[in-house]
């Protein structure tokens, strides 16, 4: 390039200026390539004022979303959003949608949205449910409607047997819908055949943790299920998935989960046998672990080791559970109707609420009236003494 060239090329946001519309001949400045790259910041500023106008986008986020899409006109893009607000998707869970799947602004209404939106209603999906999940997860409505997303509804169908299980999995884990399954979930299925699994046990686990199944690569899997068959699970019982799902993504914060154990005094042993007991006792937080033992060792009185010998009662809620049903026990203890000694925990947790109520509540509200209190929380335990 000349440096007459450079110098009028330097020149040139003055220019523009001064002279308005005036342009410089195409020779001179390689026109085709300045004329595209305006159309095209042209197409950004429409954008980024549409996502943040229309679809609530903040300045920031559409900024970044106008990088994986260009909208040249509103038709498309009003006739998405015309379309999920019919399927009932509030203004925020469009936003979130659009945000994380931003092509979805482009996707041919009547040819490819509507027909997938159509086939998840069919299958039994609310559209509340709907709308929540195309919200955390938008990218379920790319995938083919013919060559995956019914073969996988139909794979998991057969699996799973009822609709209602299927949904459940969809809501859970929306990428089994757009994974390709021949991948992971059918050779790992296909390895808990193998050990003879029970049907009902691979059901529960693809229902409860559809992303082990899934998701994990068969050689990881089958090592996964082979420690937990060396652990001494019993194959046909549905504790081995539940041990499964307890190791899965838990062993890098199983000592966590261990010292915690050992600090109300449990020994390796003790921690070992809790979990073939039941294992999701090492699924749970430091501090859920932490609060439950402090509750019923320190203000209930139980033994740690009785504890130990029941860990499923460390699953269950605090606030809603534990501490309601307890401190009616501890009432009914320290007036003398109750023998701690000859109640188990499993016993107090464990049984259904009619019956919990009809043994620990109504039979005794002629001589503790404060006992219905008590267990909704509007009374503290002591002050019912």
């Amino acid at each position: 390039m000349t440096p007459h060239y450079k110098s009028l090329r330097s020149a040139y946001p003055i220019f523009a200026r001064v002279f308005g519309s005036f342009r410089f001949p195409t020779e001179i400045f390689g026109g085709r390539r300045l004329i595209s790259s305006k159309i095209s910041a042209r197409e950004e500023d429409f954008t980024v004022a549409y996502l943040v106008k229309s679809c609530g986008l903040s300045p920031k986020a559409a900024i970044v979303a106008s990088h994986k899409v260009k909208l040249q006109s509103l038709e498309k893009p009003d006739s998405v959003l015309a379309l999920l607000r019919d399927y009932e998707l509030s203004h925020t869970q469009i936003s979130n949608a659009v945000q994380r799947f931003p092509r979805i602004l482009v996707a041919d209404v009547r040819k490819t949205l509507m027909p997938k939106l159509e086939f998840f209603s069919s299958i039994g999906l609310s559209r509340l449910d709907l709308a929540k999940t195309l919200s955390l997860y938008p990218y379920l409505l790319k995938p083919s409607l013919r060559n995956q997303l019914i073969p996988n509804y139909n794979f998991l169908k057969r699996v799973m047997v009822s609709d209602v299980k299927v949904q459940n999995i969809l809501k859970r884990y929306p990428r089994s819908f757009k994974d390709n399954l021949s991948k992971n979930l059918i050779p790992n299925i296909g390895i808990l055949r193998e050990l003879g699994i029970p049907q009902s046990a691979i059901a529960m686990l693809l229902t409860q943790s559809p992303s082990i199944i899934v998701s994990r690569k068969p050689e990881l899997f089958r090592q996964l299920v082979g420690e937990v068959k060396e652990m001494g699970f019993d194959t046909q019982k549905l504790s081995f998935v539940c041990a499964i799902r307890a190791l899965y993504g838990t062993k890098t914060t199983w000592s966590l989960k261990e010292e915690a154990y050992r600090r109300w005094g449990w020994s390796e042993n003790d921690v070992l046998s809790a979990f073939r007991l039941f294992p999701l006792c090492m699924t749970l937080s430091e501090k859920k672990i932490m609060e439950t033992m402090d509750f019923l060792v320190n203000k209930m009185g139980w033994q740690s080791e009785a504890i130990a010998k029941c860990p499923m009662v460390l699953c269950y809620s605090l606030d809603k559970r534990i501490i309601p049903r307890f401190s009616v026990v501890r009432v009914l203890c320290s007036k003398g109707f109750v023998d701690v000694e000859k109640l188990s925990l499993a016993s107090i947790i464990t049984s259904p609420e009619k019956i919990f109520l009809n043994r620990f509540v109504t039979r005794y509200l002629d001589r503790v009236p404060q006992l219905t209190n008590v267990y909704q929380g509007k009374v503290y335990w002591q002050d019912a003494l």
